[in-house]
């Protein structure tokens, strides 16, 4: 039987990656964060919650006998990547990164980009007064200073305190697709869109409907990546895990 692999997950790569994983018959855990109320559950074995920082997640490799883990988390989970290093070089397990890669600007695309939330709170109120907020729940107070905007938040679960004052909430989990976004800047009057550049299909939708109305755009930067092996597709991931079941043969 091969190595148990641990995935660290809570994003759509990390599921369909458990999915084929486990029909190739390698035995899967994914590991949830437990931040969103209602998670959309892999195949395989799921475990939810922290380790307990770097050292509590190489005693948990060690315990498990994990012999890969793949860290296929948010593309804005810095910490938990930073942890998946140094445990995975603490215990001498393998690590791969699956990141999808980041959005990059095309004709017409009106973009600001920034380096943090800080930073995106500061730039969004010489763009415009009514502004769409699809950071997700985290992170929202850095916009609570912001009295003379107007903010649709909108995240799966409810964003944390402190909040804008003058605000709305949308609940809503994507995918979201462009008539919809279309649909939804009209309707609201938006006059920017503020999201992390997360990269991927599900919420692209966003900036295509921003670009056909002329809309800025205030993108957070992804952090920079380990010196890792890093893959960008779950196609790419299957092909790595061939790879080394071929060398191990």
């Amino acid at each position: 039987m091969d190595p148990r692999v641990l995935i660290l997950g809570g994003t759509g790569e990390g599921r369909r990656l458990a999915e084929q994983l486990t029909e190739l018959g390698v035995p899967v855990v994914s590991s949830l964060a437990g931040r969103v109320r209602e998670p959309r559950l892999p195949r395989g074995q799921v475990r939810i919650g922290g380790f307990g920082g770097p050292e509590g997640l190489a005693e948990y490799l060690r315990d498990e006998r994990i012999g890969t883990v793949v860290d296929a988390t948010h593309p804005f989970a810095r910490r938990m990547t930073d942890n998946a290093v140094a445990a995975a070089a603490t215990t001498g397990t393998d690590l791969l990164v699956l990141r999808r890669r980041a959005w990059s600007p095309g004709p017409g695309d009106d973009w600001h980009q920034v380096g943090s939330l800080a930073e995106a709170a500061e730039r969004v109120g010489g763009l415009g007064h009514r502004v769409l907020l699809t950071t997700g729940r985290q992170g929202v107070e850095h916009f609570a200073p912001a009295r003379d905007n107007w903010f649709l938040v909108r995240s799966v679960d409810e964003p944390e305190h402190p909040l804008p004052p003058n605000m709305t909430t949308l609940l809503a989990r994507g995918p979201f697709d462009t008539a919809a976004e279309l649909d939804l800047l009209r309707r609201h009057r938006i006059e920017v869109v503020v999201s992390k550049n997360s990269g991927g299909t599900m919420t692209e939708g966003k900036l295509t409907a921003a670009r056909q109305l002329g809309l800025p755009v205030v993108l957070v930067r992804q952090p920079e990546l380990p010196e890792v092996p890093v893959v960008h597709t779950v196609e790419d991931a299957l092909a790595w895990f061939r790879e080394r079941r071929s060398h191990a043969g």
